[in-house]
């Protein structure tokens, strides 16, 4: 090793490739995740500046301070060749797992390879160090794994530390978790000690994202002792980079960490949220990671313990390794920049998260500026919702936003300050709109009030395969009523990512009196109605101005219809006027004449809907009062047989 001021140990061991998927080599979390990264760590040089070691099996002991004797018993003998026959039936009882003969043997070194250099760290041995491990341990719960993860093994180290060797004189431990993943398993081992200080930063999307439900929501945040001790920053979407995780580590995390004061930090390392990560789909670099690293380094003492977690791009996973450990021993980040601002949704979280802990931590009691939260990621337009895939600028349209994002630290080099305060974008426009009503006419899935009311509080229900994002103002509608009109309804293209394969539901631009369309009819507000709008056609990005503003409001009764241009690649932005409702006016969102013409060409596909998505139609008929369950499916299906 060379010379160096800080010692910083390093740990690997091949044995931990015999574990893999025996049905797929193709398995994401296989043995060339760790094995491209000694290989980039060995030709870098980096293995020369470290203190390496060879991995270390844990001790069923030590291994009981979080985990049952029936997991313990079911991981140490899975690989004995008297269950081979069983293995597969048994992985299959669990939520991604996978066995093979390997499998034992690998994750006792996983876990008691984070268990030795976190020990040496502690006793000073080491000043930090990194354990290229597999397999992963953050989602292993006390008597189950899952989600790749045999030993859970950041919280087996975390709690040897506290109950085994009192004499290092660790009382406090701050674990952060930045896998795109929520450490579930950690979080549950901790959830009332209040010596463990659990921070996870991951996508959630309301519930639908790995490993789902609410136990990544903002709000769980411990309980008993541990009250406040529990912190979950959960994204909304995708494609958060370098911007939004630094954005929660200034405004969460470090104001946190100083004042809890750990005597040890333990990362999840993760690498999931890279840039390039198949699972992930987030867009951090190696860069950000590196600075993410260098502000942690001022607690404890830079004692850090970092144990591998997910991380599924060969590359990506290896650079940004590599990019840690440089940080480890030259104390500094690697060189780089970030000029990209965080989205509009990392702010309203960030905010979320803190008014939720701010009885817990007072360095959270404030409420952020205006002008930190008006740095915001400019609107970047893609096909989504209901309106992806089969449009025929899908493909163009996501090439062009994944270039653009590929870009996004360059954006903001032009960007003008004037007498020293960066210009801002006014919001203003939601002030206006939010004192507007108007009613929101539905034909198709938003028949159905649970499903409408995903687009004003978010999430999903059945049947859906994504969830929406939600409107700013999540106030439910004022009124609810229902009415017939003289359009046309059926049904076109041949799929979305929201219901899958089948068509969705479309109103004829243009009235005829021979036809009825049942629709629901919800009173929002404009502001609100601009949200769905956005929704219903476009990817969350933020709106600087509206899609609908009150010159076409007041234009519409006139012209019939308004298309908004800024969403114009969506199935549904063109706003069709149908009347008054009470002196207020009634607002759908349909195609254009111009895509009638496509479906009757076939340019376009006419395609009866999906069974889930014809169910949330009938649903909303009935639930609705309109009509039974048999005259809603002959309903739905006429609409869907007849030629236009």
């Amino acid at each position: 090793m060379a010379s160096n001021s800080r010692r910083v140990g390093l740990i690997y061991d091949d044995r931990m490739c015999k574990h893999f998927d025996p049905d797929d080599q193709y398995h994401p979390e296989n043995p060339n995740r760790i094995r491209s990264i000694w290989k980039k760590l060995e030709s870098s040089g980096i293995t020369q500046r470290c203190i390496v070691m060879n991995g270390k099996e844990a001790e069923d002991k030590d291994i009981a301070l979080v985990h049952t004797k029936a997991h313990i018993d079911l991981i140490r003998n899975i690989s004995s060749k008297k269950i081979g026959l069983k293995r597969n039936k048994i992985a299959a009882k669990f939520n991604s797992i996978y066995f093979n003969e390997g499998s034992s043997e690998a994750a006792y070194l996983s876990a008691g390879s984070v268990v030795q250099v976190a020990e040496k760290v502690a006793e000073g041995e080491l000043d930090s160090a990194f354990a290229v491990v597999r397999p992963p341990g953050h989602h292993a719960e006390e008597n189950e794994p899952m989600g790749f993860c045999l030993y859970n093994n950041v919280a087996i180290a975390a709690r040897y530390l506290l109950d085994e060797r009192h004499d290092l004189g660790i009382k406090k431990i701050l674990i952060v978790d930045w896998d795109v993943h929520h450490g579930n398993g950690t979080q549950k081992m901790f959830w009332d000690d209040p010596r463990v200080l659990f921070f996870s930063v991951h996508r959630h999307d309301f519930g639908s994202f790995y490993p789902g439900g609410e136990d990544g929501s903002h709000v769980m945040t411990g309980e008993g002792p541990g009250a406040g001790y529990n912190i979950n920053v959960p994204w909304e979407n995708g494609r958060c980079g370098d911007a939004d995780y630094l954005a929660v580590w200034d405004h969460v995390l470090i104001p946190v960490a100083k004042e809890f004061g750990p005597d040890i930090i333990l990362i999840s390392a993760g690498f999931d949220a890279a840039i390039g990560d198949p699972l992930g789909g987030c867009r951090v670099s190696p860069y950000g990671y590196s600075v993410m690293l260098h502000k942690l380094l001022e607690f404890a003492g830079g004692k850090i313990v970092m144990a591998l977690e997910g991380g599924y791009n060969l590359e990506s996973i290896a650079n940004s390794v590599q990019a840690c450990i440089e940080v480890l021993l030259k104390q500094k980040p690697i060189a780089g920049s970030s000029e990209a601002y965080p989205f509009e949704s990392t702010w309203r979280v960030i905010q979320a998260v803190r008014d939720k802990l701010s009885a817990f931590w007072q360095p959270l009691t404030e409420r952020l500026t205006e002008k930190t939260t008006s740095m915001r990621t400019p609107y970047i337009q893609a096909i989504s919702s209901d309106s992806e895939d089969e449009y025929d600028t899908s493909q163009t349209v996501s090439q062009e936003l994944e270039k653009d994002i590929e870009n996004i630290i360059q954006p903001f080099s032009d960007l003008k300050v004037n007498d020293g305060q960066a210009c801002t974008i006014s919001h203003t426009w939601r002030a206006e709109l939010s004192k507007i009503d108007i009613w929101y006419a539905t034909f198709g899935s938003n028949m159905y009030q649970s499903r409408f009311l995903c687009y004003i509080a978010g999430g999903q229900v059945e049947g859906m395969q994504k969830p929406c994002i939600g409107s700013l103002d999540k106030s439910k509608p004022k009124e609810i009523i229902w009415k017939t009109f003289p359009h046309r309804l059926f049904f076109a293209r041949e799929r979305t990512t929201t219901w899958g394969p089948g068509g969705v539901a479309f109103l004829h631009p243009e009235s005829n009196s021979e036809e009825k369309a049942y629709m629901c009819l919800y009173r929002i507000t404009l502001e609100q109605f601009n949200d769905v709008l956005l929704q219903e056609n476009v990817t969350n990005f933020d709106m600087n101005s509206p899609l609908f503003d009150m010159t076409d409001l007041q234009s519409i009764e006139n012209s019939k219809c308004v298309s908004a241009e800024a969403v114009k690649n969506g199935w549904y932005h063109n706003v069709l006027y149908l009347g008054k409702e009470n002196g207020l006016p009634i607002l759908t969102m349909t195609c254009q004449l111009s895509d009638i013409d496509n479906f009757k060409s076939g340019k376009v596909l006419m395609c009866k809907p999906s069974k889930e998505y014809a169910n949330t139609l009938i649903r909303g008929l009935v639930e609705g009062k309109q009509l039974s369950e048999e005259e809603a499916t002959i309903y739905i299906q006429e609409a869907a047989s007849r030629v236009l």
